[in-house]
């Protein structure tokens, strides 16, 4: 019995569609979200978000980033992001060494801009987030809503990059963020509070679109 064409375009376009979720999962990148390791003013509990002033990795800083240079050293990164912060560029740069990985500078992932609260305690700018709603910037700087739309864009931004593999060395307010929401959570402040310097967490394109979208949200309520 002769059949006709129809039969087999039917059985070509059902193979497409059962290849198209891998031709996605292939297509998909993987993000390394990393906080930069410990620096100076960390060990001082004092903020920095000025990207002029230079703040180094202390001792403990190193021990951290080359023990992150272990934890992702079988993965094959096709390139690095950074912010314009030389405590981020720093890490970076022990993770990476002896690899051939192109640099990238991205000042949507900036630190947040504390203006006159520039080098006081971590006391001191709590106390000032505390009696201040989010939408009023730092004396001088950026609030935390303009912020978080910021990191929102960053995050959205990465999410097209049709790199493979990317890590990312930033701070930590844009990784809370995107580890609460990722999360499941209504609050960007909430229930991670704090990120440990130098520890991988790992988020694919799709998931870290969603989560730009989430803080982009949660930034304008």
């Amino acid at each position: 019995m002769i059949r006709g064409p129809g039969r087999y375009r039917k059985r070509e376009e059902s193979a497409c569609r059962r290849m198209a979720p891998i031709e996605r999962a292939i297509m998909m990148s993987l993000f390394i979200l990393a906080r930069h390791a410990q620096s100076t003013l960390n060990l001082q509990e004092r903020v920095n978000g000025d990207p002029e002033v230079h703040v180094g990795l202390t001792e403990e800083g190193v021990r951290q980033a080359r023990w992150l240079k272990l934890q992702v050293a079988h993965l094959p990164i096709d390139e690095c992001v950074h912010t314009r912060f030389q405590r981020t560029r720093q890490t970076a740069a022990i993770v990476l060494e002896g690899r051939d990985v192109p640099l990238r500078e991205e000042p949507l992932l900036d630190d947040i801009d504390v203006g006159d609260l520039e080098g006081h305690t971590y006391a001191e700018y709590r106390a000032w987030k505390r009696a201040h709603p989010r939408s009023e910037p730092f004396p001088g700087g950026e609030s935390l809503d303009h912020t978080a739309a910021r990191y929102a864009r960053a995050f959205a931004q990465l999410a097209l990059n049709g790199s493979p593999v990317v890590l990312v060395v930033c701070h930590e307010i844009p990784l809370r963020y995107a580890l609460n929401v990722a999360g499941g959570s209504e609050s960007l402040e909430a229930p991670v509070h704090s990120v440990l310097n130098a520890t991988p967490f790992l988020f694919d394109s799709a998931e870290l679109e969603r989560a730009a979208l989430l803080i982009e949200r949660l930034a304008h309520t």
